[in-house]
């Protein structure tokens, strides 16, 4: 598949904090170059739910505006949208099914066909399924089938981790989508997206839990032995570490997150104790002196309530600490708390790092990108052309080639009448030298590139007072 043959797709991220439009397109290397960018401040979302729909809708839109000044040429019309919020559910099931044929080997519409089956599973009122995933696979007698396509065998079937989320829920979300002039073409769990964008062949197969701290909510995917295990959604997350500073310090909340970003830490013990922040008062009232220890006393306290939440989801699937050599990749916005590796590391007894989205993405892209807030958006971006590839596959080996045997190959101008035959002149094709197209796509970049900057650039100005 050429580059010119893959879509372009767009991912967006609908967050508590912020709302992110990202378009990409995979290159001839299977990297992805990002195409547009845009992102808005999210007023309408708490703990990942969209609660007020207009407010979340001026903000999608401030995001897409944002996407089309950075890239004109963009027509977007068809997202990939993330979803989270403690009313997210998971439950494991088993299906299999007798094929038809059994003569011939395991056929791709055959396992789609058994996933699709799954989503007929009955679920509580008022919940709706998001998405069916398959881990283990059997073939007869034959278990633990890691590719049951090609195999032969009479009857298939799965272990199956069915993910299910409140039905009023994913209403607001679509609504919201709708009524920004889009469609939406699959709602994707926003821990499996940032575990798309940060996670490599290598993490899966040693088993790894991804935690990515957004702000309203820190999402959990476990992965061990090439299979996602568990995952879950912790109602905690940066804004909660935000409010927690407002109150215990006794500050305006914009305050507390300019104070959590720059001089905040999750561990008590690296913080100085003779370090002050000196915040001004309010309305003629005296300035306030602000300990940085206690400042990293209220982020340690709320970071180990979601690291504990981590350790007891682990135990509950069973997967010992040891099992998991992979560890704790963290990421989202949340990630970028200073010593938060080292609190991870001793809670939970994993080895942690922070998960960038890099690995994906073709170089030459500007820093911003490379964030890890940005995994989720990046993630559902490679999921949709995960989509896009199994649907092809799919296709492929449904409807073969037909070809035309050459005893009833004819001429088109046999059926042609002679009084309308019409001679149109075509203009000779140009064709560009190697050369040439490597200079209209520097331009091109350049072009995207410095729109990106100046956007930035405007965001900055706006912030300085």
């Amino acid at each position: 598949m050429s580059q010119h043959d893959s879509p372009i797709i767009v991912g967006l991220d609908i967050g508590t904090t912020k709302i992110a439009a990202i378009a990409g397109r995979k290159n001839e290397f299977g990297k992805l170059e990002i195409l547009g960018f845009g992102r808005a401040n999210s007023n309408g979302v708490q703990h990942g739910q969209v609660l007020n729909i207009d407010q979340t809708i001026k903000a999608i839109q401030q995001a897409l505006e944002n996407c089309q000044k950075s890239n004109p040429d963009l027509d977007i019309s068809e997202v990939y949208v993330g979803i989270a919020g403690h009313h997210i559910k998971s439950l494991q099931t088993r299906g299999d099914m007798v094929r038809q044929d059994a003569e011939n080997e395991i056929q791709a519409w055959e396992i789609e066909q058994l996933i699709n089956n799954q989503r007929k599973t009955f679920i509580p009122a008022g919940d709706q399924i998001i998405d069916v995933i398959p881990q283990e696979f059997y073939v007869d007698n034959n278990p633990n089938v890691k590719e049951p396509v090609g195999v032969n065998g009479v009857k298939v079937g799965a272990n199956f981790l069915i993910l299910t989320g409140d039905r009023n829920a994913i209403r607001n979300i679509n609504r919201s989508v709708e009524r920004s002039g889009l469609s939406t073409k699959d709602l994707v769990l926003q821990p499996l997206a940032s575990a798309s964008a940060v996670m490599s062949d290598i993490d899966l197969e040693a088993g790894v839990a991804i935690l990515d701290i957004g702000g309203g909510t820190s999402d959990l995917a476990v992965f061990y032995d090439g299979i996602l295990k568990h995952t879950a959604v912790i109602p905690f997350g940066g804004e909660n570490i935000t409010n927690d500073i407002r109150m215990g310090l006794g500050v305006l909340k914009s305050q507390a997150e300019a104070m959590k970003v720059q001089f905040g830490s999750a561990l008590s013990d690296e913080a100085k104790a003779n370090a002050f922040v000196t915040i001004p008062g309010l309305k003629g009232m005296p300035a306030k002196e602000i300990s940085v220890k206690n400042l990293a006393a209220i982020i340690q306290a709320r970071m180990s309530e979601i690291l504990d939440f981590v350790t007891y989801h682990l135990k509950q699937v069973g997967l010992e600490t040891r099992m998991l050599n992979g560890g704790v990749i963290l990421t989202g916005g949340g990630s970028q708390l200073k010593h938060l590796i080292q609190l991870t590391e001793y809670i939970t007894g994993l080895n942690a790092r922070i998960g960038l989205p890099n690995e994906h993405l073709a170089p030459n892209h500007i820093d911003e990108l490379k964030k890890p807030m940005y995994s989720t958006c990046i993630g559902l971006i490679l999921k949709g052309y995960n989509d896009y590839e199994q649907n092809y596959k799919v296709f492929a080996e449904t409807f073969k080639k037909v070809e035309v045997p050459k005893s009833l190959t004819v001429e088109a101008n046999a059926f042609t009448p002679t009084a309308q035959k019409t001679t149109t002149s075509v203009a000779p094709a140009t064709t560009l030298t190697a050369a040439q197209i490597e200079k209209r796509k520097s331009k091109f970049w350049d072009r995207f590139k410095n729109n990106l900057i100046e956007i930035f650039s405007e965001e900055e100005d706006k912030l300085l007072p």
